[in-house]
């Protein structure tokens, strides 16, 4: 049963800190994903589909950061 399931806190992957957060919403199908953004290169790392609010709230609490 998942009710007491411990969560556990991922670090940031080394390649990734002090980068920003970034959503981007693609312009064909207008699907978002979530993830850390790499400004050298225009892109998104260790990204993660969002489909609610929920989804956001849960990539910050992954890695134990604040929104």
């Amino acid at each position: 049963m998942g009710l007491f399931k411990k969560k556990t806190v991922k670090s940031i992957p080394e390649e990734c800190r002090g980068m920003e957060i970034k959503i981007m919403s693609s312009t064909c199908t207008g699907e978002k994903t979530i993830g850390f953004y790499n400004r050298n290169t225009r892109e998104i790392m260790y990204p993660e589909l969002v489909k609610r609010d929920s989804d956001i709230d849960a990539f910050y609490e992954k890695y134990g950061l604040e929104r």
